[in-house]
């Protein structure tokens, strides 16, 4: 097959991972893609060597046909990329950076294992996890912003231990916003801790199939022998693994999400007992972060512990701004209460714009979605997104101000 026959090879737009490969079927190239149609079709562009580089130019020349695997989340491509170039080595993938430069993730030879990310030059740095410390290693990964995105979109699913202290008695940080499972506190084993491992480790393995099998089948034995909170748990990250929001990547991955132009405000509130209560708020359009319009909030009419009057206060102080542009949807954290009082300060301003609030487990992990059906169905990635973003806008922004009260 001819290069220029390549570019009419017929594509999803979707997802995956795509090859291509010499006469005799051998990858000459690896890499993923938020929309593989649109991914490979911009291999051809009339300036390839500018944009992509002469070895890539080369390449396209010895390519003879192109192939893909369609996945269900950019997030399972990035995984899947990093295994094939791995099992592979393409030659003209190993062109693009030598091996002291790509990135890979990590789980330590502990008791409770450390979930760490580095780079290759680090891999066997005693100063971050010596050789025969390490049990399991994933990658390479060639973007290391994009890897630290997947990570935390991996660790809002499976919460791991990265630099606690396990059973020192007092929670860390991340245990207090549900990224760690409570190896600190004593809260977990270490048998039960090691079958979130394992779930990463098959996870990173690219086996989603058979983790999944694994996890309905823990939740059926757990469900038989009684133990519901178990289950339950269960249930829930069989749902979030299903329904992985990685806009976050997409993002990161140089193809502009199709969007229908749609304007999203989300809003948090952060405060530790009551005491330096804040807000923020976030904008997303077109599914992609307005950082520049990002706002914060020190909360003046609260005092202790009342979020949803806090809210009020940061919506009330963001309509008195009429040149702040106003958004199509508003998104919050929280349920009924918080919906309500945010439709109430819309109402008393005289604005009618949508709200939905997204409702958290104990992991503080999205559960589920309140207000407008269609609205939910139609924007549900970038309602998660906008969520995510504003609350760990939120956190930061309580976390600094803390410290400089101290």
């Amino acid at each position: 097959m001819k290069s220029q026959d390549l570019a009419k090879v017929r594509l999803p737009n979707s997802p995956g991972v795509y090859f291509f490969r010499n006469g005799a079927k051998k990858p000459l190239y690896i890499g993923k893609a938020t929309s593989l149609r649109s991914r490979v079709r911009s291999y051809f562009d009339h300036d390839i060597a500018r944009t992509r580089g002469p070895h890539i130019e080369l390449m396209l020349e010895m390519a003879k046909m192109v192939d893909f695997i369609k996945t269900d989340s950019v997030l399972e491509a990035l995984i899947l990329e990093a295994r094939f170039i791995k099992k592979h080595q393409p030659k003209y993938n190993t062109k693009e950076k030598d091996d002291k430069s790509f990135n890979y993730v990590i789980v330590t030879k502990e008791d409770f294992p450390r979930v760490l990310l580095v780079r290759g030059k680090n891999l066997f740095d005693k100063r971050h996890a010596p050789a025969h410390e390490i049990r399991h290693s994933f990658g390479p990964f060639p973007k290391g912003r994009i890897l630290r995105d997947a990570l935390k979109i991996v660790r809002k699913i499976f919460p791991f231990r990265d630099t606690c202290v396990p059973g020192v008695g007092r929670p860390c940080f991340n245990r207090q916003i549900g990224l760690c499972p409570g190896v600190c506190t004593g809260e977990i084993t270490k048998r039960e801790y090691g079958e979130t491992i394992r779930n990463i480790r098959l996870f990173f393995e690219g086996e989603k199939k058979n983790l999944l099998k694994k996890l309905e089948r823990d939740m059926k034995t757990a469900a038989k022998a009684l133990r519901f909170e178990q289950a339950g748990i269960i249930k829930k990250t069989v749902f979030a693994f299903k329904h992985i929001h990685d806009i976050a990547l997409v993002k990161n991955d140089n193809v502009r999400p199709e969007q229908s132009g749609f304007r999203i405000e989300a809003y948090d509130v952060a405060h530790l007992s009551g005491k330096n209560t804040v807000g923020v708020m976030t904008v997303a359009e077109d599914g992609m972060e307005k950082k520049n319009e990002y706002r914060k909030f020190r909360i003046r009419t609260v005092d202790g512990v009342n979020d949803t009057r806090a809210l009020a206060e940061i919506l009330e102080r963001r309509l008195e701004h009429s040149e702040w542009q106003l958004p199509k949807l508003i998104v919050i954290d929280g349920g009924v209460a918080q919906k309500n009082a945010a439709e109430r300060v819309l109402c008393a301003a005289g604005i009618r714009i949508p709200v939905i609030g997204v409702v958290k487990n104990e992991r503080h992990q999205p559960e589920r979605l309140i207000g407008d059906q269609k609205l939910r169905s139609t924007h549900e990635r970038n309602i998660v997104l906008a969520n995510a973003e504003a609350h760990r806008f939120a956190i930061q922004y309580h976390r600094n101000l803390r410290d400089k009260i101290k």
